[in-house]
């Protein structure tokens, strides 16, 4: 299985429109988009243009996908040259730009000079030495439940500590039948840096991502993925960190990087998440006992959020009557309808074409 069917994007007679549709198995248990898969789709979508692959790609989470929708994506190869291609890839939804992606895309250079990496992953066992962790029944088919996690260092969720804070989490990520990483499974992956935010504060903090940004290394196969992260910053309600993908040889995969707007963890506000998913958890999430033992990654209160789904599905979905509305993603918290494609704040048409 590639990125692409993990994905379930669909291609079209046209090599620069594509369409993914937001099913569960791409979004977060608040039934929208996870970012890392709309990074990746994105990814997908220009590597197949170009007939090159991804160096670089970084995106801009405008608004957000509900789970349902169908995502159109349309590719503009903006320069292309001997070795590089600059490309730009908008995903929209009902005449909204919901994502946009930029990417340079090219093959290695033969004969170039260098020795590859200058990082080393830490010092950790291999995956098989820790457990697996699981999750709470109503996150079962999510994106979360189709890539299994194991925490290698760092603290588990329930035993954080405001006065025993630490910016660096290492993870062991394996995605069942994927065996061969690309730049749009880096993508996905990558996007699980805001799990560390919980460890930097010493808190369960709620994390929404404001970008996205990826740098591919040496691809190679390997069956797990270690994700060495940390946090490097954290305060007023925003953060930034990065993280190392490293293959089980130590080989260094790529670099994920993002910024966030963070919140304080609440159980109440994750109980009405649980209870329009599944009425039935919403008492144990809402108490803490769904968390125990089950979100010690910090990734149902950080993680759900790794796109910003969480804090944004949660309100973007109102009392859960009608369809959802969009909802800004500046981190400012107001919720309204994204503009049309092509205007300004002020609603003056743009000149620039797409």
């Amino acid at each position: 299985m590639d990125a692409r069917e993990f994905l379930g994007m669909e291609a079209t007679a046209d090599p620069t429109r594509w369409f993914l549709p937001v099913t569960p198995a791409v979004s977060t248990p608040g039934r929208f988009l996870f970012g890392g898969c709309g990074l990746a789709a994105g990814i997908v979508a220009m590597e197949a243009a170009s007939e090159r692959p991804a160096i670089w790609a970084s995106a801009q989470y405008l608004s957000f996908a509900p789970t349902g929708s169908v995502l159109r994506w349309d590719v503009e190869l903006t320069a292309t040259g001997k070795y590089l291609t600059q490309a730009r890839a908008v995903g929209s939804y009902s005449d909204q730009d919901i994502i946009t992606v930029n990417a340079a895309l090219g093959s290695p250079v033969e004969g170039a000079r260098g020795s590859g990496a200058t990082v080393v992953p830490s010092q950790v066992e291999g995956p098989h030495a820790y457990p697996n962790r699981e999750w709470p029944s109503f996150m079962g088919d999510s994106v979360f439940a189709r890539v299994e996690q194991r925490l290698a260092a760092g603290r588990g969720f329930e035993d954080l500590d405001p006065d025993a804070t630490d910016p660096h989490s290492v993870w062991w990520f394996h995605i069942p039948g994927h065996l061969e990483p690309s730049a749009a499974t880096l993508a996905i992956l990558g996007d699980y840096v805001t799990g560390g935010v919980s460890q930097a504060l010493g808190e369960r903090t709620m994390s929404r991502s404001l970008d996205n940004t990826l740098r591919v290394g040496r691809l190679v196969p390997t069956e797990w993925l270690l994700c060495d992260s940390w946090i490097q910053f954290a305060a007023g309600g925003f953060a930034y960190g990065e993280a190392h993908l490293f293959a089980e040889d130590g080989t260094l995969l790529g670099t994920a990087s993002q910024s966030m707007s963070t919140r304080p963890w609440d159980p109440e506000h994750l109980a009405e998440l649980a209870a329009r998913v599944e009425p039935s958890s919403a008492e144990s999430v809402a108490s803490g006992t769904a968390a125990s033992g089950t979100v010690a990654s910090g990734t149902v209160a950080s993680g759900t959020v790794a796109s910003g789904t969480e804090a944004g599905a949660t309100d973007a979905a109102g009392t859960g009557s009608g369809a959802p509305r969009a909802r800004r993603r500046d981190g400012s918290g107001e919720t309204g309808t994204a503009r049309p494609r092509g205007t300004t704040p002020r609603g003056r048409r743009t000149t620039t074409p797409r």
